[in-house]
């Protein structure tokens, strides 16, 4: 699923061969049964099944259609996966279809295009180039001939990712044709003006969820018609992400589409996207990362539909070195660990770019400071396409180091471990809890020209920062779905801005009246000076003749509509700063401002202020934490005193008194946690199964991906006499004996090895 890379993703599926089952693993559909029930972890590949990326996850997306697809889904499927396929609804390698070979007719015209006449491209592959198109009624029915394929296939869930219409196209004959049809009313050119920018915004908003809804339509009737039920999934980016990067996607809508559940795309590539914060531009890979997160769990929470959270432990652009991928996976890591609502995960796309390709062993020169070269291109949008590599570069390049494969393995299978009971899910340190930012998918729709929003998403970011960055774990709150019984209920203090975004219905209003009344604070930062304000909406429509959105929000409140500064609102209060959000973000006093509102508005419904220069959670017997920079506050972050096993390190140390400095992200297996006195596996760089226990022994089997080591590391009631793994004697360090733990290692088997400890009499 997931971004940007198919030149040389499909390239590498097709050089992985297919491995028979009498050459690779011996595991059966039976064997992984339970464990796939639920599908917790999963991933995506467009390659046959190979012993270098297999993953030991419970299923897999088998990627693209075509290419051998019955072939690819039947190679994973004998060693063992549950078989889905995913594939892209906006683009893909379509060229039939552009050519006429579908249909009979040529549809190029249909190919998003933008203002010069460019049809917007996702580079190129095969000897054709790869057009993001305009979903017309034709174009998806070609896309559901491509999944009646995939399931007479076989596929068990369809999963189309990244419905995706970008901000700067929306000049080719099939969208005049669609704005005609919609509207009922003459095309104009999208940068003309701040309603045609807008209405062409919402009209690619529009065609993408109905060609999501007939493309599922499709899926669910014909699998039902051959006595099959066929799961639907959408993978897409967060709002923050599509709105920084100027594209429109259903997002928040998804919810009315018949599908069964999503997949929040949050990566390294998006999450390092530079933003401003104190007028310093910069990469804020975590905290970019948290707030996405954050914004994709609305779906979830409203829909009740299963939700997995991404993470790659690479990235679209190859040319970064081996360190800045670990530590940029580690902080996207540790900010969807930070969100215990969800606990299924696509634990990477392409394993075989992570296995198989080489990157810098050092960080090329031009690299330093950030992304803002390689995610912009000369016309100032994001390239969301693979970048390429030089074909002579002088930078070392080398597989994967050893040490990052076996962390990756022991975070793995950790993940497996993330659903805990809630009595023992608890933040441990953060700042104030029950804050949120109130985010519209509008947010999309005032990125083009003629006057689009903060390049940099100011009218966000600089109102997320400044209380994040405070260690307030605040969450990004959608507003589409404000009017939902109870949505509102978990949050004491909102934020708000109409800069960048607008409400999309009068009854947004009406549902955050009724919130402060019953106590809630709002704060609300906005000059009433943005351009879109003067699009034809339902403000300035009758019944309606508003200026600006506010003054009927104001209106519903009861409150003068031009009077600043802090009023009470039954039981709440409403708090108005006539600042620009945007502006404050470049301001280098801009975050205290922020905060100081914040604080202001918290003190008035007795919401105590407070914050910490870390966040730490608890999920069970896991710590995760993370250091932000140092704050103008007295209050210190303090160490975490304990016994723990390091995750994000490949040795499995036993840590204790760890403290969280500025920048630091961590990932922790708490030893005291654990009230069972068994023997048994705390941490590995392998997948465990089939674990027995008794006075005398331990043992198991442990799957890994080969050519990579085994780390395990043990808890025993008494000193280790000896370990087996396949028959065959390990031996270990004094120091491998710790806190009344042992850990062992040996070489990775994908077909799996019987691990016996044995221990010493009491």
């Amino acid at each position: 699923m997931k971004y940007s890379r198919r030149s040389f993703l499909e390239a590498l599926a097709m050089a992985l061969p297919a491995t028979s089952r009498s050459q690779g693993s011996r595991r059966s559909v039976a064997q992984r049964g339970s464990a796939r029930s639920g599908d917790v972890l999963t991933f995506q590949s467009g390659a046959f099944w190979s012993p270098r990326i297999d993953l030991n996850a419970d299923a897999v997306m088998v990627y693209g259609i075509g290419n051998r697809l019955p072939e690819r889904i039947a190679s994973w499927r004998s060693h063992g996966y549950r078989t889905n396929v995913m594939t892209g609804i906006a683009w893909g390698r379509y060229q039939n279809y552009l050519d006429g070979k579908f249909d009979g007719k040529n549809h190029e015209d249909e190919a998003q295009t933008d203002r010069f006449g460019e049809k917007v491209s996702h580079g190129s592959g095969g000897g054709a180039t790869i057009y993001y198109m305009v979903p017309t009624k034709s174009y998806v029915r070609f896309i559901t001939a491509g999944l009646k394929s995939a399931i007479d296939a076989g596929a068990e869930a369809i999963f189309l990712e990244e419905p995706e219409f970008w901000v700067r196209s929306g000049y080719s004959g099939a969208f005049k044709r669609e704005w005609q049809a919609y509207y009922g009313e003459a095309w104009r050119p999208p940068d003309s003006s701040p309603d045609a920018q807008y209405r062409a915004s919402k009209l690619k908003y529009y065609l993408y969820r109905r060609a999501l809804s007939e493309a599922f339509g499709f899926v669910h009737r014909y699998a039902n018609g051959k006595g099959r039920s066929v799961a639907c999934y959408v993978a897409s980016h967060s709002l923050p992400n599509y709105s920084d990067w100027r594209i429109v996607s259903p997002e928040s809508s998804l919810e009315q589409v018949k599908c069964d559940g999503y997949i929040a795309q949050v990566w390294t590539g998006t999450a390092r996207t530079p933003n401003v914060y104190e007028g310093k531009r910069m990469e804020r890979t975590f905290e970019t990362a948290f707030l996405e997160y954050g914004a994709t769990l609305n779906f979830s929470r409203v829909s009740g539909r299963a939700l997995w959270l991404l993470n790659d432990p690479v990235e679209d652009d190859p040319n970064h070195s081996w360190s800045d991928y670990r530590k940029n996976w580690e902080c996207t890591m540790t900010a969807c660990l930070l969100h215990p609502a969800a606990w299924r995960y696509e634990i990477m796309p392409w394993p075989e770019r992570v296995f198989g390709h080489k990157y810098p062993v050092t960080e090329p020169a031009g690299n330093a400071g950030g992304m803002v070269s390689s995610l912009e291109s000369g016309n100032g949008y994001p390239s969301h396409t693979v970048a390429k590599e030089g074909p002579s570069s002088p930078v070392k390049r080398i597989l994967i180091p050893q040490d990052y494969a076996t962390e990756l393995q022991v975070v793995i299978r950790a993940l497996r471990d993330m659903r805990q009971p809630s009595h023992s899910i608890r933040w441990e340190q953060c700042g104030t809890q029950g804050m949120g930012i109130l985010i519209s998918d509008t947010m999309m729709f005032q990125r083009g020209d003629p006057h689009p929003s903060d390049a940099n998403l100011g009218s966000f970011y600089g109102l997320a920062l400044p209380p994040l960055m405070r260690g307030v774990p605040l969450a990004p709150v959608q507003i589409e779905y404000s009017a939902s019984d109870g949505y509102l209920d978990p949050y004491r203090l909102l934020l708000l801005t109409y800069e960048g975004q607008k409400p999309p219905s009068a009854d947004f209003h009406n549902a955050l009246a009724k919130w402060v009344r019953e106590g809630g604070a709002l704060v609300m930062i906005d000059n009433d000076q943005d351009p879109y304000n003067t699009v034809r909406e339902w403000w300035n429509s009758t019944p309606y003749a508003y200026a600006a959105p506010r003054l009927h929000l104001f209106e519903t409140l009861d409150l003068n509509t031009h009077s600043t500064g802090l009023h009470r609102v039954g039981k709440g209060v409403v708090l108005w700063d006539s600042e620009s959000p945007a502006a404050l973000s470049y301001n280098p006093e801009g975050a205290r401002h922020v905060t100081q509102a914040i604080r202001t508005a918290a003190e008035a419904v007795s919401l105590a202020w407070r914050e910490s220069r870390t966040l730490v959670l608890r999920r069970g017997p896991y710590v995760i934490g993370a250091g932000f920079d140092g704050l103008s506050t007295k209050t210190a972050a303090q160490s975490l005193r304990g016994r723990y096993i390091d995750l994000f390190e490949a040795n499995l140390p036993i840590v204790k008194n760890v403290y969280l400095s500025s920048g630091q992200r961590t990932f922790l297996r708490d030893l005291d946690a654990d009230t069972e006195d068994k023997p048994r596996v705390l941490a590995a760089a392998c997948r465990t199964s089939g674990e027995v226990a008794n006075h005398n022994a331990l043992r198991f089997r442990a799957e890994g991906i080969e050519g990579t080591e085994a780390v395990v590391r043990m808890a025993l009631p008494r000193k280790p006499k000896k370990a087996l793994v396949a028959g065959n004697p390990v031996f270990w360090q004094p120091s491998d004996e710790a806190d009344g733990t042992l850990r062992i290692r040996f070489p990775n088997s994908i077909e799996g090895v019987d691990v016996e400890i044995t221990f010493q009499r009491g």
